[in-house]
């Protein structure tokens, strides 16, 4: 039995990055090893139920009055309020959307910088694993390897001959590429400019031209070989694609038998925990599909009391997704990478909705390579939304194409791949 490691994960203080960390930490647990998360306070109490120590971190002052918050409180408040940009077009939302969620993200690094320094000193990991996009240098300056986690889109590893990450551009409109390339240097380089001196001042390398996190020792990334640019932009040695990431931790789902028994395809609706906060959209797509020959399953998210579902509905405020997925015929969905790799995953053919950062570009990329269908998000009309379903729904090769692709996806082991190397570099250390 190999011997036991201390491994640090730190995700993002989203549902996403860190129901991908969890996966990946299931599977290192299992084998015997301690796995800490350093993860945002209002996780508390969730990860240890799943047998994982917490180690928690503050990214803001808590208010005077503070309560106990939700898992991801903080970014689905601000998402709520930011929502009204999300009309904009991608180049648009660079100014308003995307920048400012990119200084929300630098003050928080900025601020736990010392909680970091502590947990790392307490803890002392064999191996520590961000999954974010910002760099928190104390993670890099450890003196353990650090394990970069790419749970976005990979168009966040920059190459010339592919589309610029948050743009939703196609891959064969490369005379777009550029403006959008010079509208993020404009609206960014003063910013990273600033975080890049601060990350050097706390003893870290330098960052990357207008990249906001380092590389590791070992880089891993999450999407399936399908979607995948690395013909277009090829990776070095250190980088690990894991197809999909798809943890074992969630429930059954206790789904009424007099719904299932109703008539019609069965199709999985999610706007991500985030993007549900957009209730008025959430309605739109409810409507849309009222009274028409599905079932439809709805994650309502963290406004659920604000949303009445139709007789063909049914759905909660939460839903182990991972569990609701093998049972679907099709999902529609934002665009986010937990979402869209887990739809690969089980060969679900897809509708997407995207809404802001890199949701735009998982839609095109679906789109593109014929697993789903990008919808304008505030401007489709019901038909084009049930057209999109049944154009899917009725097409054999489609759904044939779809299924053959998620049984290969799952024969890849994504999470077992990603807790090999892991255990492998925190044995090197060792020696």
């Amino acid at each position: 039995m190999p011997e036991k490691l201390t491994f640090l994960f730190m995700p993002e203080s989203a549902y996403g990055p860190t129901n991908n960390c969890i996966g990946i930490g299931n599977e290192l647990l299992r084998r015997g090893h301690r796995v800490v998360f350093a993860a945002e306070a209002s996780w508390a109490g969730k990860l240890s139920a799943l047998g994982f120590e917490e180690d928690l971190v503050d990214l803001a002052p808590p208010p005077d009055d503070a309560v106990e918050q939700d898992a991801g409180q903080f970014w689905k408040d601000y998402i709520t309020a930011v929502s009204p940009e999300f009309r904009r077009s991608t180049r648009e939302q660079l100014e308003t959307v995307t920048a400012p969620i990119w200084q929300e993200l630098i003050d928080g690094a900025r601020y736990c910088e010392p909680q970091l320094q502590a947990i790392i000193e307490r803890t002392k990991p064999d191996v520590i694993i961000e999954d974010n996009v910002i760099t928190f240098p104390a993670l890099v300056t450890a003196g353990v390897p650090f394990v970069r986690i790419v749970s976005c889109n990979p168009l966040e590893v920059r190459g010339e001959a592919i589309a610029p990450v948050f743009s939703g551009l196609p891959e064969t409109e490369s005379d777009e590429w550029h403006a959008f390339r010079a509208e993020y240097d404009r609206t960014h380089r003063p910013m990273w400019r600033e975080f890049d001196t601060w990350v050097q001042e706390q003893g870290a390398a330098p960052l990357p031209d207008l990249d906001f996190i380092h590389t590791g020792d070992l880089n891993l990334y999450v999407y399936p070989e399908e979607l995948d640019y690395v013909d277009a932009r090829p990776l070095d040695d250190s980088w690990l694609r894991i197809d999909s990431s798809v943890r074992e931790t969630d429930a059954e789902p206790e789904i009424p038998e007099e719904f299932l028994a109703l008539d019609g395809p069965l199709v999985y609706f999610s706007l991500g925990s985030l993007g549900s906060a957009d209730v008025d959209l959430m309605r739109s797509v409810i409507a849309a599909l009222a009274d028409q020959p599905y079932r439809v399953i709805v994650s309502k998210g963290p406004r659920h009391a604000e949303i009445e579902l139709a007789d063909n509905m049914w759905g909660a405020e939460f839903l182990p997704q991972t569990r609701i997925l093998p049972l679907v015929d099709l999902v529609i969905t934002h665009g986010g990478n937990n979402t869209t790799t887990e739809a690969m995953h089980f060969g679900k053919p897809m509708v997407l909705l995207p809404l802001f950062w890199d949701q735009y570009d998982n839609a095109q990329r679906v789109h593109e390579k014929g697993f789903g269908v990008r919808l304008s998000t505030y401007e489709f009309s019901a038909e084009e939304l049930r057209a999109a379903i049944d154009d899917q729904l009725n097409d054999p090769a489609r759904v044939e194409r779809s299924r053959a692709t998620g049984e290969a996806i799952r024969s890849r082991s994504g999470l077992r791949l990603a807790a090999d190397r892991l255990e492998a570099l925190g044995q090197g250390r060792r020696q």
